[in-house]
């Protein structure tokens, strides 16, 4: 059985009308993690991710980049244990 570990983001800067949800979607499916991303209404995108450590990482890294029309200037992130509740990675609205 293989480990798994939770995340909850908070990514902050130009990060809400750049696509940053849908790019973050397609990156979370890509590496197998699952979990969801939404805006928040102070201009700020909140993910909560689960999955193998190696892949969350490589999600997190990504998140500090993000797409190429995003300026990220923070990502913080909360670890917590993994519970297995999601089956795959959504846009929350």
């Amino acid at each position: 059985m293989s480990e798994c570990v939770r995340a909850h983001l908070r990514i902050y800067g130009l990060v809400q009308g750049v696509f940053f949800r849908s790019t973050m979607r397609d990156v979370a499916l890509r590496l197998g993690v699952t979990g969801w991303v939404r805006n928040l209404p102070d201009g700020s995108v909140e993910a909560v991710v689960e999955g193998d450590p190696e892949k969350i990482e490589k999600l997190i890294k990504w998140a500090r980049r993000g797409p190429p029309t995003a300026m990220v200037e923070e990502v913080k992130i909360e670890y917590s244990e993994c519970t297995k509740e999601f089956k795959t990675f959504r846009i929350r609205y």
